[in-house]
C-alpha cells in the first residue's frame, strides 16, 4: 500500500520533525509499505495566487508562461499526482503561532481544486473526492491548546481535520498531538518522549493494518 508521509517542519530540532522522524523509523523496511517522503521545505513551491490563475488561463489559450507561472503549475501538479497516489497520507507538522506552516498552506492550497479533492453538484452540494484515502495527523504546539481557553485559537489541528476529514473525505485513521513541553519546561522530556512512543504506536498499527 502506498504512504505519503508530508514534513512540514524545516527546525532540525522542532518537535513535529521528531514525530517524523520517529514515525519513518518505524515504518521503515516494512515490506508492505510503499513509503514516498515530501518534504514541503525542499520542494519548490511558490505561493498560490493570481500567477496560478494566471497560468492555468495561458495554459487554456497556449500563451507562453513565466518562470514562476511554470513552476506553480507544476508544483502544483506534484502535489496533486502524490496524493493521488497515496493511500495513507501521514502529516507531521507544527503549530507556528496559531496555525500551520506557510509551506503547509500552499500544499493545501494547491490540492483544493475543484474536480480533484472535491466538487458540487449540480443541486450545488459540496461532494468530497477524496474518500477512499486516510490521513493520519501528528502535531507538535509547545503551549497548552487542549483547555477550553486555548481551543478557539487553535487553528493547526482543527483546519487540518476540517480540510482533509470535511471538504477532501479522508477518515482521520489517527493523531497524535505533543503539547505543553514548552509551558512547562520541567515536565518536557516526559511529555515528547510519551508523544513519541504514541507516534511509535500509530506506526505499528499502520504496518499491521496493511500486513
Amino acid at each position: 500500500m502506498n504512504v505519503l508521509v508530508v514534513k512540514a517542519n524545516n527546525r532540525p530540532d522542532g518537535i513535529s520533525t521528531r514525530m517524523y522522524n520517529t514515525f519513518m523509523d518505524q515504518i521503515e523496511g516494512q515490506e508492505e509499505l510503499n513509503v514516498t517522503t515530501y518534504d514541503l521545505f525542499e520542494e519548490d513551491m511558490p505561493y498560490f495566487g493570481q500567477e496560478l490563475f494566471s497560468a492555468l488561463g495561458k495554459q487554456h489559450e497556449g500563451v507562453e508562461l513565466t518562470d514562476t507561472e511554470s513552476r506553480l503549475l507544476k508544483a502544483k501538479q506534484k502535489a496533486k499526482d502524490v496524493v493521488a497516489e497515496a493511500d495513507t497520507i501521514v502529516l507531521a507538522f507544527p503549530l507556528w503561532n496559531f496555525t500551520v506552516p506557510a509551506k503547509m498552506q500552499t500544499f493545501i492550497d494547491y490540492l483544493a481544486e475543484a474536480g480533484f479533492s472535491f466538487r458540487y453538484t449540480p443541486e450545488g452540494q459540496h461532494q468530497s473526492l477524496l474518500t477512499d484515502k486516510q490521513v493520519i495527523i501528528l502535531n507538535a504546539r509547545g503551549g497548552n491548546y487542549s483547555v477550553p481557553e486555548m481551543q478557539p485559537v487553535e487553528m493547526a489541528v482543527n483546519y487540518v481535520r476540517n480540510i482533509f476529514g470535511m471538504h477532501f473525505g479522508m477518515e482521520i485513521k489517527d493523531q497524535v498531538i505533543i503539547e505543553g513541553h514548552n509551558a512547562d519546561p520541567d515536565a518536557a522530556e516526559s511529555i515528547i518522549n510519551e508523544g513519541l512512543e504514541q507516534v511509535k504506536k500509530s506506526a505499528q498499527e499502520l504496518a499491521v493494518q496493511y500486513s
